[in-house]
């Protein structure tokens, strides 16, 4: 499972949770150039996304100039965003999103999904179904955006469904994302590989989602 990390795009002190705390990415919330350059420099080899809303493929390729690996858009970008080859793309979804326009994510050209979560402190029984369904719908890796931290037992749930990765907002008490590095590693390999490889546009990863058993063979 992948651990990212939630930048609000405020100053680049923010990219120190990145270095030396097991985080696999950051994704930056700001658009301004001048807040993501910084970011950039200061998070080293670590991969970094930004999330782009409302503009243009000129501005995304600014914001890929500066050095960002991946771009998170939700369903009222450009239609040319969700087309370009120079970056990683990932598109974000509310739970509420339509079965049908679920299943049609699988025709686009996007490298995988982050769900919204909502703002609930804790994972309830009803988000665990929806991440399900998603999970069961989709054929591209899943990403969980989440509020706030999660326990162990959360965090076990999550995996064991599907998901393939989890957004943490990087405003939390020292050595807070070490300890979900430790659960992560710690989680049980599955099964079965639902779905495809994240790790192909996060490069520092070296490969697919960690912890993941080849999916068996059929009789």
């Amino acid at each position: 499972m992948l651990l990212i990390a939630a930048l609000p795009g405020v100053d680049a002190k923010e990219a120190e949770v990145l270095v030396n705390n097991g985080v696999d990415a950051g994704l930056i919330l700001n658009q301004s150039p001048k807040i993501i350059k910084p970011i950039v420099e200061a998070g080293g080899d670590v991969p970094l996304g930004v999330f782009v809303k409302g503009i243009s493929e000129e501005k995304v390729n600014e914001l890929m100039d500066l050095g960002c690996d991946f771009v998170v858009f939700d369903l009222k970008a450009s239609a040319v965003v969700a087309t370009g080859e120079r970056v990683g793309k990932f598109l974000l979804v509310e739970p509420s999103l339509e079965q049908g326009l679920v299943r049609a994510i699988n025709s686009l050209d996007v490298d995988g999904v982050f769900l919204n979560k909502g703002k609930e402190s804790f994972i309830t029984v009803e988000h665990l179904l929806i991440c399900q369904r998603f999970c069961e719908l989709l054929g591209k890796p899943l990403v969980v955006t989440l509020p706030s931290l999660v326990t162990s037992a959360e965090l076990s749930n999550l995996w064991q469904i599907g998901i393939d990765g989890i957004v943490v907002p990087s405003a939390q008490p020292k050595g807070a994302f070490s300890e979900l590095r430790r659960m992560i590693d710690s989680l049980p390999k599955r099964a079965k590989r639902r779905r495809g490889k994240i790790g192909a546009i996060l490069p520092s990863l070296g490969g697919g989602v960690a912890g993941e058993e080849e999916e068996e063979e059929e009789i």
